[in-house]
């Protein structure tokens, strides 16, 4: 009986498969609240990444100890699942290569990613992220580090096909409030919050350009956040919305009560799961190829699509057939 060949390998032949991470990413500035966050992880399972910030987390002059924290955090037992990443500042700012020095040397082979903040230009992501390279090599990280890039300024939106083509990235972050920002009145405050935010024209070409590029290289899009703290059902709004919408499968989560409405509008519906377990273990025993499943032909060309959707219904906590479990996941 020839051995059953695992999707990964059969369905991408050498080619990157698209990264499938969490589709919550929950901001934490605080050691206090990066603690809650860690233990909220642990409860509610691994779902969500954690965001520790040392962009607006750190309290000015005293980048070095916030930095040195989150260091000291990460490397706890706090932090289980390995699901928490660092946001370092922005390039202006004087602090961001003592960010990396810290981080990078401390947490190069735990953090789940660095997001950079604030990008004008691509050739200044591209020092910072040679800058990240280099300090990774001198301390003998053999990994590369997932790299984050926030979308949140003309010029980032002007480079942005550029930007998600550079190494180590990751994730394309959409910033609305500082995009907003950028505009001098030309968009609403209100274009901040739904609907305007999706309805802008502004906006709406801003997020379209910012998913377009990340999804042509293989990059995961992320959307903003929700600015209403207290009602749940409006972040699941937003979120189905950015999810359906316009292509987003990742979104930011800036209050607890916020995650667990994302990763509900973000996962696969459970009926889809059942069908792409059924189809990929029925092709896994024909050696991937041709099938007929519930009267409708499916090839390589849909195991991919189903292969992805197996793999994020498990990020997202969905279960799955057993037997599809065993043979993918085990």
């Amino acid at each position: 009986m020839t051995e059953a060949v695992h999707p990964s390998e059969a369905l991408f032949g050498g080619e990157k498969p698209f990264p499938i991470i969490a589709a919550c990413e929950h901001f934490a500035g605080s050691e206090k609240l990066i603690q809650k966050a860690l233990a909220l992880q642990e409860k509610l399972g691994p779902i969500f990444d954690i965001t520790c910030d040392c962009e607006d987390g750190a309290p000015a002059g005293k980048e070095r100890e916030h930095a040195e924290m989150i260091v000291q955090v990460q490397n706890s037992a706090g932090n289980k699942f390995r699901m928490a990443g660092v946001r370092i500042h922005d390039y202006s700012h004087p602090a961001w290569k003592q960010d990396v020095d810290i981080l990078v040397e401390g947490l190069g082979e735990v953090t789940a990613y660095i997001t950079i903040p604030k990008t004008t230009d691509v050739n200044h992501l591209r020092e910072m992220v040679e800058y990240i390279q280099a300090v990774a090599a001198r301390n003998g990280i053999k990994r590369e580090i997932p790299l984050h890039a926030l979308i949140e300024t003309h010029g980032a939106l002007r480079d942005v096909q550029a930007i998600a083509a550079t190494p180590w990235v990751q994730v394309l972050d959409f910033g609305l409030m500082d995009f907003v920002s950028g505009h001098h009145g030309a968009i609403p405050a209100a274009a901040m919050r739904s609907p305007g935010q999706f309805d802008h024209e502004l906006l709406r070409r801003a997020k379209a350009e910012v998913v377009a590029a990340a999804l042509a290289n293989g990059v995961v899009p992320a959307h903003n956040v929700t600015l209403d703290l207290k009602n749940p059902y409006t972040t699941y709004q937003d979120a189905s919305r950015a999810r359906n919408e316009f292509g987003f499968m990742r979104m930011w989560s800036i209050y607890p009560a916020q995650i667990q409405p994302i990763v509900d509008a973000m996962k696969p519906d459970y009926g889809e799961v059942e069908d792409a377990a059924n189809i990929l273990m029925a092709a896994q025993d024909v050696s991937w190829g041709p099938i007929q499943y519930k009267g409708e032909l499916h090839d390589r060309a849909t195991y991919r699509y189903f292969w992805d959707l197996l793999r994020k219904a498990r990020v997202t906590g969905i279960p799955m057939p057993a037997e599809a479990e065993r043979r993918f996941f085990a």
